[in-house]
């Protein structure tokens, strides 16, 4: 049964019952929110987690995040011991994290106990704490609604009942049940309860704060590119977004909004990982936007206005301004053999990374610089890629790609997917190994194949992965090291033709 099958009198008596001894919050109370995040960074479907009911988590996995709830509210207290209700907080709680203090008298008020109440009214249960009990059931038959009095014996599917005749009744299809009142223990919202002590009656602005999971933040952006006269250059405009997930169980009205970016160490088991996220804004009109400071070894940012936070919802909030005009350039880059891991030892099987791919990926690369409208912090996130058809003035998507958090001044590198018209082939051609000198040598041939009409610039991307020790020996163009085992050789690939990389590379134990 549904809880919306409660008598009118059943319901108002649940009202009453939890409300009775709560001393409420005035109309002044104050909600601050700093949001952490475990979210993979790109967008989580809100659709993706359902909640499991008396569980901190959901269908798909955890509840992603977590989030400090900080409520500055205002209670009267009279000298002496007095029991304090919360009401409407969130479902998902850690309650050893719940503080609260008197900021009116915090020497002469403490708490002497608190607690999490989350047994919340249902059919089901008040059903089960029905069991023994008298109740009302109405049932639909081929005369009309028939009234069912007695007391309950059993709840799970049929209801069996004892009738007031000392007939067993056997009920399926009802339609309605009567609790003459609500039971003991059962509450309509999540409530915080403290024993509050204090030698100063009167109103006492309180803050309170807790944990809580089911809070989750990260960062969008939209990347629109357009074409320069050099077909590798051109120019990006870069809108930035936070998108945050609420699914805690509460809704936080005009709140305070920071987050916290960094990676900060929970001890709880399983600890959480939280992502490398920072919220990054340039401060705009009317201080609607999130301004950043630094904080410990962390970066915190907050947002210029208050927010409201929907339970169950999705919010996007703008990042910070577009920024037009960027300076890009488009990379053709191919890597014939695919990465391999650190080895203990040399790598002598000659076969070993012979399997290749013929795909060349594309990626659009830009400068996080000031001079470039941007030199700003950029969060972990997911980063969309649309390009202007300027035949019918559309925008069309061109790809997606992950970037990790960038600081200012650095490259932001977007892999956008492979060249349609561009393809490699990678093949070894010489292999050899002196074992009592311990050496081996590999020469390697890379053919780029253009089938455009323009020539094409191409990153040749090789990992020298035999061994660590190596040393290029003879090459047909000129290269950069990556790191020490990684090299790449820019080549420009003719129009409708194909160029020929090869080297030779010696290895060393």
């Amino acid at each position: 049964m549904a809880l919306d099958t409660l008598t009118r009198r059943a319901l108002s008596t649940a009202l009453l019952g939890v409300g009775a001894t709560c001393l409420p919050a005035t109309a002044s109370a104050e909600t601050a929110l700093t949001i952490y995040s475990t979210a993979v960074p790109g967008a989580i479907p809100a659709e993706q987690y359902r909640p499991v009911p008396g569980a901190a988590r959901y269908v798909g996995g955890a509840v992603p995040g977590y989030a400090m709830i900080r409520h500055r509210v205002r209670f009267d207290l009279e000298p002496g011991t007095n029991r304090v209700e919360m009401r409407d907080v969130a479902a998902y709680i850690d309650p050893t994290t719940v503080t609260f203090e008197s900021l009116t008298a915090p020497r002469s008020t403490r708490v002497v106990e608190q607690s999490f109440q989350f047994d919340l009214v249902s059919a089901e249960k008040l059903m089960e704490r029905y069991i023994d009990q008298l109740i009302t059931v109405d049932q639909a038959g081929p005369d009309g609604v028939t009234s069912i009095s007695g007391r309950l014996l059993a709840a799970r599917g049929t209801l069996v009942i004892a009738g007031d005749d000392g007939r067993i009744h056997a009920v399926r299809d009802y339609r309605n049940v009567q609790f003459p009142d609500l039971p003991g223990g059962l509450i309509t919202k999540p409530t915080l309860v403290w024993d509050v002590e204090t030698d100063t009656g009167g109103a006492h602005d309180a803050r309170i704060g807790y944990q809580t999971a089911g809070l989750t933040w990260w960062a969008d952006y939209n990347l629109t590119y357009r074409e320069g006269d050099d077909a590798n250059r051109g120019t990006v405009d870069l809108g930035a977004w936070v998108s945050i997930l609420n699914r805690s169980g509460a809704t936080y009205e005009n709140a305070t909004l920071k987050l916290i970016a960094g990676d900060v160490h929970r001890a709880e088991p399983p600890r959480a990982r939280l992502q490398e996220l920072m919220a990054v804004a340039a401060a705009a009109r009317d201080g609607a936007a999130f301004e950043q400071q630094a904080f410990f070894e962390f970066h915190l940012y907050t947002l210029g206005r208050t927010t409201t936070l929907p339970d169950d919802s999705t919010k996007q909030i703008e990042l910070f301004p577009r920024v037009d005009g960027v300076p890009a350039r488009k990379l053709l880059v191919y890597q014939g053999l695919a990465p391999y891991g650190v080895y203990t030892s040399p790598v002598v099987d000659r076969d070993l990374g012979l399997p290749m791919s013929t795909k060349v990926n594309v990626y659009v690369e830009l400068e996080n610089r000031e001079r470039f409208g941007l030199g700003i912090p950029l969060p972990a996130g997911r980063i969309r890629v649309s390009q202007l058809d300027e035949r019918d003035d559309t925008l069309e998507f061109i790809g997606e790609d992950v970037i990790d958090h960038t600081p200012k001044d650095e490259t932001i590198t977007i892999k956008l997917g492979s060249a349609f018209d561009v393809v490699g082939e990678r093949r070894q051609v010489e292999f050899s190994v002196d074992r009592s000198a311990e050496r081996m040598e590999e020469t390697i041939e890379i053919k780029v194949r253009n089938h455009k009409d323009e020539p094409v610039e191409v990153i040749v991307r090789e990992i020298l992965f035999r061994w660590a020790e190596n040393e290029i020996t003879e090459a047909s163009h000129e290269y950069e090291r990556e790191d020490a085992s990684t090299v790449r050789f820019p080549v420009t690939v003719p129009a409708d033709g194909e160029a020929v990389v090869t080297y030779r590379v010696r290895y060393r134990w």
